[in-house]
């Protein structure tokens, strides 16, 4: 079946936007063309550093023929209103049927070539593009990422002609900008366009551009007995960089290891997109991979001695920064914090500053911490901000003011909480371990998710701007990695702020990460709505919650949780409900088997329940299935005799308050 084929070509991508522009290329073609009742087989996009393309397969040469059903105004509505519906939809009055007394026109629409709708249908995708940042050139007004150059756009091997602002489409492109031939090549189909590229020095796939990088560098420091340090980050940048990957080795001078290796690797890394390399006992070496656009008639050595001038530079500065900030202690760079503006609302970082050292002290104890050397290690953790190394590398705050503070000769578990409180910044980033190193980690979170409640400033929506989810997620990885029985509240307590909202917003987030790990969020705000502040303890009851609801005893102790509610809550409605303690009968029967179990059952809940035995709790709770089964299938609740009734209602909120002590089963849902 035929194909479509879309290149954009342009000036160069930034590597950032590459993969969410693939993305959005597919889901707009794939969005279109369903609309446009075009059906395909496949559908894919690639992305480059000068090129946005789309390939589809198994397209239908045209439309199918179609039959609409338009409805009409009502029978005897004004004849304007009949003429305005008769214009529209180009029929005669006659052509109309009548039913349930509206009129309705039958519309016969003959399906268009699949060529004219992807006319329309392409630069509509193009001029609504969502690119996070686009630009305008020249005298015309298309928006594009980069002024675009050149539109390739095929169907069943034919142009499929259109304009945008000027710019004719046709089906040819162009290879690599400095190693191919300069002159465009024509093409016919996706292997066609894909071969073509790869002649002319283009690998398309990103995928295959990050395995020559990744196997290439791997291969230039094996020849050196070296290895080589992999970031997948970079790895993935990089790719979006080159369309044709020449890993090459470089060399440094050796003096610069004589720097913490975070500052080498992130001059390399976020400076220069250069890949730390490791000697055999994994210590970094003096060396580097540098990734080439272009194969250099003397195998890259120009390229790598002008990329190791480049970093030298950089090294050189970073040299003189880390002998300057070693000049000076550390505490003395926090009067310098006075005149940071933390947010307009919130004052000054120094202020900040105090407010996590008095949290940090304060929480301390629960953890297990030292409460002086979290508030010295909380003192500190913002110091480094006023060194001149975090100012030219933003991204090493914290680990560089663990450096100074060791070189200054600090308590080891100083040291450690000022490089880590930051952490965990991303999924992936390991938590703080060590206790004081806790204590800090935590203060600064739960600070920065307090102060900006306490001025309105919550998450809404899609938006983020302090970053606060991933603060209150920082949170609950630490405290549930750890174990930590830290009661949320006393904390908030504990800050210098009210904390209005802030427990719901980190249940919430918690709800979000047990759902990322299969767990159901209903069973989450059942557990919640005890009033449960303790992260620990509350997965934990999640857990042993969802286990007993998935047998036959949890399944069946719910709905006759629920049968018991809906009774209960009718009674309260008609006024009929009266609060009385419930008395065991004297003749036997379902209503004292239900009594007696419940006076069994209400120790052992309350034991395990203070034992944090919850698998034990719910277990006990499940022996009340039978009692209860029975109690409803063989005593009428609803006696005519008030005293009964007031008794077996009385039983049944017996039944509701024992099993509300292990969770709020009116949450649970399915």
């Amino acid at each position: 079946m035929p194909q479509l084929l879309l290149e954009l070509l342009s000036e160069e991508i930034p590597a950032r936007m590459q993969p969410g522009a693939m993305r959005d290329l597919e889901r707009m073609a794939a969005e279109r063309l369903a609309r446009a009742d075009l059906t395909f087989n496949n559908l894919a996009a690639f992305a480059g550093p000068r090129r946005l393309a789309l390939c589809v397969d198994g397209l239908p040469d045209r439309q199918a023929d179609r039959v609409e059903e338009r409805k009409g105004p009502r029978v005897g509505a004004p004849d304007a209103a009949m003429t305005g519906f008769l214009r529209s939809a180009g029929v005669a009055r006659e052509a109309l049927v009548q039913r349930d007394g509206v009129w309705f026109a039958t519309l016969d629409r003959a399906g268009r070539a699949t060529s004219e709708v992807i006319a329309e249908l392409i630069p509509e995708i193009v001029l609504n593009f969502p690119w996070p940042k686009s630009m305008t050139w020249g005298s015309g007004s298309l928006r594009w990422v980069r002024p675009l150059q050149r539109i390739l756009c095929l169907f069943d091997g034919k142009a499929v002609p259109f304009s945008l602002d000027g710019l004719e489409s046709g089906d040819f492109t162009e290879g690599h900008r400095f190693m191919a031939a300069p002159q465009p090549f024509r093409v016919r189909n996706f292997d066609n366009y894909r071969e073509g590229l790869a002649s002319r020095f283009v690998v398309l796939e990103p995928a295959e551009r990050r395995r020559r990088i990744l196997e290439g560098a791997r291969s230039v420091c094996a020849v050196r007995g070296l290895s080589l340090v992999e970031d997948e980050g970079l790895l993935e940048e990089v790719s979006g960089m080159v369309e044709w990957p020449v890993p090459l080795l470089g060399d440094m001078e050796p003096r610069f290891l004589d720097l913490p290796p975070e500052v080498v690797r992130t001059s390399m890394r976020t400076h220069q997109r250069y890949f730390a390399v490791a000697n055999g006992k994994g210590a970094l070496a003096p060396h580097f991979v540098v990734v080439a656009n272009i194969e250099a008639v003397d195998g890259g050595s120009l390229i790598a001695a002008g990329a190791a001038r480049v970093l030298t530079a950089r090294l050189a500065d970073a040299e003189f920064f880390w002998g300057e900030d070693l000049a000076r202690p550390l505490d003395s760079r926090l009067e310098s914090l006075r005149g940071v503006i933390f947010h307009a609302k919130l004052g000054t970082l120094r202020e900040r500053v105090a407010r996590i050292e008095a949290l940090a002290r304060a929480i301390a104890p629960a953890l297990e911490a030292d409460p002086e050397k979290a508030s010295e290690a909380a003192h500190l953790c913002k110091a480094d901000l006023a060194t001149a190394m975090v100012g030219e590398f933003p991204e090493l705050q914290g680990v560089m003011g663990g450096y100074y503070a060791a070189a200054e000769g600090r308590d080891p578990d100083i040291v450690q909480a000022i490089r880590d409180h930051y952490r965990p910044q991303g999924p992936s980033e390991p938590v703080p371990t060590a206790p004081v190193a806790i204590a800090v980690a935590l203060a600064d979170k739960l600070d920065t998710i307090l102060a900006f409640f306490s001025i309105g400033q919550a998450p809404t929506g899609s938006r983020d701007p302090f970053a606060l989810r991933r603060s209150s997620l920082g949170v609950i990885r630490i405290l549930l990695e750890n174990k930590i029985r830290l009661p949320l509240r006393e904390a908030i307590e504990a800050s210098a702020f009210d904390g209005e909202g802030v427990l719901a917003f980190l249940a919430d987030r918690l709800k979000v990460s047990l759902r990322e790990r299969g767990a159901r969020h209903d069973l989450v705000d059942a557990i919640f709505a005890l009033g449960d502040d303790d992260l620990v303890r509350v997965v934990r009851r999640v857990e042993a919650l969802s286990t007993f609801l998935a047998g036959e005893d949890g399944a069946n102790l719910l709905a006759a949780f629920r049968r018991a509610g809906n009774i209960l809550e009718a009674e309260a409605r008609k006024g009929a409900l009266t609060k009385v303690e419930a008395q065991r009968t004297q003749a036997p029967g379902d209503e004292m088997f239900l009594f007696d179990a419940l006076a069994a059952c209400r120790p052992q809940v309350a034991d395990d329940l203070a034992r944090e035995d919850y698998a034990g709790a719910l277990a006990a709770l499940a022996r009340l299935r039978a009692p209860v089964d029975a109690f409803f299938d063989g005593v009428l609740v609803n006696s005519p005799v008030a005293a009964e009734r007031d008794n077996r209602l009385a039983l049944l909120a017996e039944v509701r308050a024992i099993m509300g002590q292990a969770a709020d089963f009116s949450l649970v849902s399915g």
